[in-house]
């Protein structure tokens, strides 16, 4: 079963939306480094899941929840904005880990 966000997203499939968890550091050895400089995070906590993939004509379901945070590849996915917030969509696939 989907699970819906407040910014409208739905997956299809084995994908999940995931908001990036920020470092919140900004100051390193007394310089501001700009956003445009800074990595990208690894982390993040999904907000919405697809129903699942189809394997064999039965539905697998999905091992990651809302809610969840993740570790992720550091290429993988896709950036979109949705009403102002950076969401990045990814294959369940490219999750590496859950933090627990």
């Amino acid at each position: 079963m989907a699970t819906k966000t407040s910014s409208k997203v739905a997956p299809l499939a084995d994908r999940v939306v995931i908001r990036a968890l920020e470092d919140g550091e900004q100051m390193r050895g007394g310089l501001y480094i700009p956003d445009t400089a800074k990595e990208k995070p690894q982390q993040g906590e999904i907000v919405a899941t697809g129903p699942g993939r189809y394997e064999k004509d039965k539905r697998v379901p999905m091992e990651v929840k809302v809610g969840d945070k993740v570790l992720y590849g550091k290429y993988s996915g896709t950036e979109v904005t949705v009403d102002g917030e950076t969401l990045l969509i990814l294959r369940e696939s490219d999750v590496l880990a859950v933090i627990g």
